[in-house]
């Protein structure tokens, strides 16, 4: 069996744990340099997942921008961007967004298998679609990728995705960026979505390191024995 990919789940959120507002605009809850932070994680990455709805309501293009990085990544024989991945239970997807349109690598579409023969002729050579079963889990797209030969996967979003890597327990690193504001909506999406999830009050995440990084703070937690700053690294790898 393929071994899954490491899995980086990244995002930002404001004081009380929002990743967005409801206005009509994205919310900027980072700022330039951490913004090059994720830049230089994304360039160290196979691939780069967002769930549909965040291709829908923020438009991602998912490129690496920088120039040098873009090089480094060709000289060692790579594409200039990571493979996007994207996953959707409705297909409903438009193929005229970033996330098809810019850049030129690999495009993975993750679906349900009744919806995929109408999501493949809606969006044609745009992006590779692949039909799950029933029901696309987190854990069946990481066995894919697997066998794909991805071992490095950044995760960023939405909150619907991040819950499902976290609730499963199949993320190994979280990057969590916390704004110095809050939202304060009740409508607005929120870093995750209620779940049972494997770190509690009496099984805590590890925090491996933090940073501030202008007007924001970087908390990054160990959340499996595969990341190098877990105390049980050494022990499950040796």
């Amino acid at each position: 069996m393929n071994e899954r990919p490491y899995v980086i789940v990244s995002c930002a959120m404001s004081i009380d744990g929002f990743l967005d507002s409801t206005g009509p605009e994205r919310l900027c809850l980072s700022n330039a340099a951490d913004f090059d932070r994720v830049d230089g994680v994304r360039a160290q990455s196979d691939a780069i997942m967002v769930g549909a709805q965040t291709v829908r309501r923020d438009d991602p293009r998912l490129l690496v921008r920088d120039a040098a990085r873009r090089d480094d990544r060709r000289a060692a024989g790579l594409a200039e961007t990571p493979v996007k991945v994207t996953v959707t239970a409705s297909g409903e997807l438009s193929p005229r967004a970033a996330f098809f349109t810019t850049g030129d690598g690999l495009r993975l579409v993750y679906c349900p298998s009744g919806c995929a023969e109408a999501l493949g002729a809606r969006l044609g050579e745009l992006a590779e679609i692949v039909g799950l079963g029933e029901q696309v889990t987190m854990a069946a797209i990481l066995d894919d990728l697997g066998a794909r030969g991805i071992r490095r996967l950044l995760v960023e979003g939405g909150g619907r995705v991040l819950t499902q890597f976290l609730a499963a327990d199949l993320a190994d690193e979280l990057h969590l960026v916390v704004a110095p504001f809050f939202v304060g909506e009740a409508e607005a999406p929120r870093m995750v979505r209620p779940a049972r999830f494997p770190w509690t009050d009496t099984n805590r995440a590890i925090l491996a390191t933090t940073e501030q990084i202008g007007d924001v703070v970087l908390l990054r937690y160990a959340l499996s024995r595969r990341c190098a700053a877990h105390p049980q690294h050494e022990a499950a790898t040796g």
